[in-house]
């Protein structure tokens, strides 16, 4: 598990109805499957999930896209066929998240007279 600030890279394909974001390894790996599709997805993506943000654009909270949803905007639900679609008309995010941005012993411990 990666502790303090760590970049996240997604994939982000604004449907009609949802928007849909999967994680991908990172920016370089998309651009090498791009131009050799003989790359396996699972040296491209970081997790066989489809999320979507329910109209949020590439942030906010994620849920698992149900079946449903992938059927009306890619005409598919299958995991590969998706990711593919979105690997090839979505816009890359890169993103930092702060892993350790909450106060810190407020209380100050022993320094504090009581």
């Amino acid at each position: 598990m990666v502790r303090g600030n760590a970049t996240q890279i997604k994939v982000h394909h604004q449907g009609k109805d949802e928007d849909f974001i999967i994680f991908v390894d990172s920016k370089e790996a998309v651009q090498n499957w791009k131009k050799d599709r003989s790359i396996p997805l699972a040296q491209v993506v970081s997790g066989f999930k489809i999320l979507t943000s329910h109209k949020q654009g590439n942030q906010g909270i994620l849920d698992t896209a149900s079946k449903a949803a992938l059927e009306d905007e890619f005409g598919t639900h299958r995991d590969d066929d998706v990711i593919t679609k979105i690997l090839e008309t979505g816009t890359i995010v890169e993103s930092e998240s702060g892993g350790r941005d909450g106060s810190k012993n407020d209380s100050k411990g022993g320094l504090v007279s009581h």
